[in-house]
């Protein structure tokens, strides 16, 4: 069975296209199921939409979830739409999420951090000037607030568990083996899945998030894995599933995941 958990649309104000758009992508590209998971809102935010080209506007996520219900039973039969979001993880502001989503019939929630320091992960100018030291306390920052969000309870999925490499692909040496290794025993003991995410071939470092050796050790620590494109085009939708399907394999997993009404679904690879 075919899936993609992890696209966008234009609500979030950085991706082109409807939902709609994207769920017909999904057909074309032979996907039984596809999942929809804009950007959450920014919640804790007095503002309506604080950053328009960041995250959807708070008064939008009424539609949102309206749409893809509404698209969810338009599409039975013919491709199963799922309820998702990706949500942002602001552990000072978690209380106001979970809020938020309190009797939405999600799918699934994929938590996803954005930010570390209050700056984004993907500024290209948090690096500059950092010694080694500083470097590596960036990359622990990074996985501990990550290991946060797998103990919140609030995620079935954390996505691209290492896309700080998007726009500095030196991160991935930064050393950190025990802290990723520590993040990967949390997310096992709490029953979190980890998306593979291809969205890293469109960005610097040119590959999947995550990479193959954090890949290896998940499946170690038994860490169960999902499928996400992060399509921001319709066009990207279920990119590189096949590919990924087969490294998978390679790399030992005999079975991946996807989600309905907050329960797994086991498939074999």
């Amino acid at each position: 069975m075919k899936f993609d958990l992890h696209t966008h649309h234009f609500r979030c104000g950085h991706a082109d296209g409807s939902i709609e758009d994207y769920i017909v992508a999904g057909i074309d590209a032979g996907l039984q199921v596809i999942g929809i998971s804009d950007h959450s809102p920014y919640f804790y935010h007095e503002e309506d939409q604080p950053s328009p080209g960041i995250a959807m506007a708070r008064s939008e996520f009424a539609n949102y979830v309206n749409e893809v219900l509404r698209l969810k039973q338009k599409y039975e039969g013919r491709i199963e739409v799922l309820l998702g979001m990706e949500s942002d993880f602001f552990p000072e502001y978690a209380e106001s999420y979970r809020k938020a989503y309190v009797g939405v019939p999600f799918d699934y929630l994929i938590g996803s951090v954005h930010q570390v320091g209050g700056v984004s992960i993907f500024n290209r100018n948090r690096w500059k000037g950092l010694d080694e030291a500083r470097q590596l306390g960036e990359k622990k920052s990074y996985y501990e607030l990550i290991s946060e969000s797998a103990r919140s309870g609030m995620f079935d999925i954390l996505g691209h568990i290492d896309a700080m490499k998007g726009y500095y692909p030196a991160f991935s040496a930064i050393p950190a083996h025990e802290h990723i290794d520590e993040t990967l025993r949390v997310i096992a003991e709490n029953g979190v899945s980890i998306e593979i995410n291809t969205s890293g071939g469109t960005k610097d470092v040119g590959g999947w998030y995550p990479s193959d050796e954090i890949l290896e050790r998940a499946l170690h620590y038994g860490v169960n894995v999902t499928f996400g494109s992060d399509a921001h085009v319709p066009q990207r939708v279920g990119d590189e599933w096949e590919l990924v399907r087969a490294r998978l394999k390679e790399i030992g997993f005999k079975q991946w995941v996807y989600y309905r009404k907050r329960r797994q679904v086991v498939l074999p690879l």
